[in-house]
Parts: C-alpha cells; sequence; structure tokens
C-alpha cells in the first residue's frame, strides 16, 4: 500500500480529532457548495475520527499487516454467506475507499491504481449497499445515508482533499498531478486549482484538454 503506518500516524499527532474533523468538514462542505444530509455528515467525521487510529484502518492479512486492496472487500462481499458479512465488507470497502481517495490522493499516483478507480469501487459499494438496507426493516435509517455517500463520492472526495490540505500543505501544489487527479475523476475543486494558478482545463467531445 502506498502509505505506511507511520506515515498515517504522524498525520494526526497532536490533533484534538473529533473537534478537528467536525470544525475542518464542515468548512470544508460549505466551501465545496456540497449539500450533504446532517446525519451523512456525522458519518463521514467519524469515519475520520475512527481512521485516524491506524489500528482501525490497517488489517492483520496474509501478506502481513496493510490496508487491504478494494478488490478483496469485493471479493469477500461476493462471497459472504450471510447478509450481514456482505454488507460489512461493502461498508468496509466504502469507507476504506473514501478516506483513501479523499486524504492521500497525490500517494496514489505512485500505485498500480488512481483515485478514480478508488471514487468507482467506493461509489458502488455504498451503492450497494444502500440497496441492501433499503430492503432490510432494520437498515432503512441508514439506506439513506449510504445512498448519498454513493451519489456524492466525488464531491466527498473533494471535501476530504480540501481537509487533507490543511495538515499536508503543499502536497497539492503538483500541478500536472492535480490535472491528472481532474482528467480522471472531473473533480471541482482540482479544476478550481488548476485556474487558481492560471491553468484554464477545458472539456472537449474527444476528451479533456488544458490550455
Amino acid at each position: 500500500m502506498m502509505m505506511s503506518e507511520k506515515t498515517h500516524d504522524s498525520l494526526i499527532t497532536g490533533l484534538d480529532v473529533r473537534h478537528y474533523f467536525q470544525d475542518s468538514v464542515q468548512t470544508a462542505v460549505r466551501n465545496q457548495q456540497l449539500e450533504v444530509r446532517d446525519d451523512t455528515l456525522v458519518y463521514v467525521i467519524n469515519l475520520l475520527t475512527d481512521f485516524t487510529r491506524s489500528d482501525m484502518l490497517y488489517e492483520d492479512t496474509p501478506d502481513g499487516r496493510m490496508i487491504k486492496p478494494l478488490v478483496r472487500f469485493y471479493s469477500e462481499a461476493v462471497s459472504a454467506s450471510s447478509w450481514q458479512e456482505a454488507n460489512e465488507s461493502l461498508k468496509r470497502l466504502g469507507d476504506v475507499a473514501l478516506f483513501i481517495a479523499g486524504l492521500f490522493a497525490n500517494s496514489l499516483q505512485r500505485s498500480l491504481v488512481d483515485v478514480d478507480y478508488y471514487i468507482a469501487m467506493g461509489g458502488s459499494a455504498y451503492d450497494s449497499l444502500a440497496e441492501s438496507m433499503r430492503r432490510s426493516f432494520h437498515g432503512r435509517n441508514f439506506s439513506d445515508v449510504y445512498r448519498e455517500l454513493g451519489e456524492k463520492f466525488t464531491g466527498l472526495v473533494d471535501v476530504l482533499g480540501e481537509v487533507a490540505d490543511e495538515f499536508q500543505p503543499g502536497n497539492d501544489q503538483d500541478l500536472l498531478r492535480l490535472y491528472e487527479i481532474w482528467v480522471l475523476t472531473n473533480s471541482p475543486q482540482a479544476e478550481r486549482k488548476l485556474r487558481q494558478h492560471g491553468i484554464q482545463p477545458v472539456a472537449t467531445s474527444a476528451g479533456k484538454t488544458s490550455h
């Protein structure tokens, strides 16, 4: 995986974690002009708070202690022996994908897959989880949250990207990488940053080009 436990832990040392994420996420949502339900916002804040503990993010696997590849969560969901196990794997897939794509998008350029893969996998996992919860009497209260997480996954990645800028200053100033992220995801945040640096990204019928 592109992020070590040491790197992960160093990013959150000394923070009043929950209070920090509550303030920064709410500010980023306003800045991104993203309309999000209050309970969805609470879900994201809780997710970030939980994942500041490396033992909540990393797992013991046959290959060592690591963040499991997303495809493994998907495989576990497909082969699960129960509805509950399948949903747990889908939730884990969506949560890990959102966390990595939002806070560590720049690191993904050194891996075999890029941020668009995480967005596609995470959004689909939350969509599937929402549908599964909708069919369950006990899960209906959560169905709308997971549906919004799936539908607004890219927007939430942008929100977490802004949060990441606060404790990883300068990482997103690599304009080539910023342009790559815009090409892959059509991220409004990436587009705004490019324009701030005088780059005018333009979508064309044959793809995207920049002038």
